[in-house]
């Protein structure tokens, strides 16, 4: 039998009418954050992905709140219910079978609707898969870029990975199991062997991380289709070497607003170039611009 987790009683006060999006466990249920709790032990209504996931999250923590089926298929029909329920001043919350909704997820155009009918949207945050896998693969992270499921057929996934092989930030993937080597290959094919990571069952018992180069990730037999939920993360390509056209380039657009001492730093921070080679060619390149007496 499960056991009930005791919901701490944080604060008496009613919770305000609106909508909430509630972030609920991605596998460990100690995950659940109190407020998240307080809000699904008082709303009127809960919209669930699925409302036997989210029953037994509910269950664990006894509370018992009513559900409604709120997915893909059942969208457009559920959403003039809930409006109405906003409208009459009830509390709704949104989750997800795991993690923060609507990432990858159902749910933008209540917020969307919701919003534009002047109710109040309140974000719940916690668990999320996308930053758990950053936050522990040690890729950079000051620049990242969610791209969510790749098309399952092999053709038109190249084609969807090729729109981000110039992205300058760590690419992030959720995938399947029984497609996670074909996605790693053509990643690898697509993106260069660059350096990646795969989560698999974030926060759950058997949580792992792999890590090393796609085509190496692409032929590792522990990721031939395993059993869980897998997040990708891929580093950002290297930096192609500016040419010394685009170096001239530059140069002669700085130099149109800036003496040549200046436009040479300006440039050098931009390229990457040293700065006494790019000083020498500015002062070649503003004697050749000017006019001859």
């Amino acid at each position: 039998m499960a056991r009930h987790l005791p919901i701490p009683i944080l604060d008496d006060a009613p919770l305000a009418p609106g909508l909430y999006v509630v972030a609920t466990p991605i596998g460990n249920l100690r995950d659940i954050t109190l407020r998240a709790l307080d809000v699904l032990n008082q709303a009127d209504l809960i919209l669930a992905e699925d409302t036997r996931v989210s029953g037994k999250l509910l269950a664990a923590f006894g509370i018992k709140g009513r559900m409604e089926r709120h997915d893909e298929h059942a969208a457009e029909r559920v959403r003039p219910k809930v409006l109405a329920a906003l409208a009459a001043g009830q509390r709704v919350a949104i989750v997800s079978d795991a993690g923060t909704p609507l990432i990858s997820d159902p749910g933008y155009r209540l917020v969307r609707e919701a919003a534009e009918a002047g109710h109040k949207v309140f974000p719940i945050p916690g668990a999320s898969a996308l930053l758990a896998g950053l936050s522990a693969a040690g890729l950079p992270t000051d620049r990242f870029l969610f791209v969510g499921f790749p098309p399952p057929k092999s053709a038109a996934r190249r084609t969807f990975l090729a729109e981000f092989a110039g992205v300058r930030a760590t690419l992030v993937f959720f995938e399947g199991g029984s497609r996670l080597a074909d996605s790693l290959a053509d990643m690898a094919a697509v993106l260069g062997d660059r350096e990646a990571v795969v989560c698999r069952e974030l926060t759950k018992l058997y949580e792992t991380f792999y890590r090393g180069p796609l085509a190496t990730l692409a032929a590792d037999p522990r990721l031939d289709a395993p059993k869980g939920e897998i997040v990708i993360l891929v580093a950002p390509g290297r930096e192609t070497e500016a040419t010394a056209a685009d170096a001239d380039a530059a140069l002669t657009d700085a130099l149109s607003r800036l003496k040549p001492a200046d436009a040479a730093a300006e440039v050098a921070k931009a390229l990457g170039l040293p700065r006494r080679d790019l000083y020498r060619r500015a002062m070649e390149l503003k004697q050749d611009g000017e006019p001859r007496r």
